[in-house]
């Protein structure tokens, strides 16, 4: 398992502005913990310190599960992760109580990858909105949710290559 500090400089597809919002401030970060009523994970924040959300490289663009989800047997996409913004047209942490309440998820959650079917939040629901969140998938559709790790850094810890799963193999999939 890589280690949260080398993946800080690594983990973005700097390639594609997909997702990208405005670079983050201090003033940025206290405005939308104030509007989510949550404390966000130091580690996001260092992640998005380095690029404010965007699209994931090829090799840190899955997450393994332990069980089966509504996507494959042993894993979930992870193609991007959310900044914090206002971008036009581009979806942010910042949307996360309008999604939740359109797509009829849990709260307190905090989303950070997905796209309106399946999605990845932080879930401060055991936590509480100040303490550590969970990080969880969950699926609109069947109702559905998986914790996948205690906390974010083990989340993006444990990021790897969807193409290095059997099920993507099996189904001929270069995804």
């Amino acid at each position: 398992m890589a280690r949260f500090e080398d993946l800080q400089q690594s983990l973005w597809d700097t390639g594609s502005d997909y997702g990208v919002q405005p670079p983050v401030t201090a003033e940025v970060i206290l405005e939308a913990e104030r509007l989510l009523n949550v404390t966000l994970p130091g580690s996001l924040l260092d992640l998005l310190r380095q690029q404010n959300g965007g699209r994931l490289t090829r090799s840190r663009n899955a997450f393994p599960t332990s069980g089966p989800t509504s996507w494959s047997a042993d894993h979930v996409p992870v193609d991007s992760l959310l900044g914090i913004g206002h971008r036009e047209r581009m979806i942010s942490v910042l949307d996360s109580p309008y999604l939740i309440e359109e797509w009829d998820l849990p709260a307190p959650v905090v989303l950070v990858s997905g796209d309106g079917h399946c999605w990845i939040g932080l879930d401060y629901r055991s936590g509480g909105r100040h303490g550590v969140p969970a990080v969880t998938w969950f699926d609109a559709d069947d109702h559905s949710e998986s914790t996948l790790a205690p906390d974010f850094q083990s989340f993006v810890e444990g990021l790897t290559a969807a193409d290095g799963f059997e099920s993507m193999k099996s189904d001929g999939g270069d995804q």
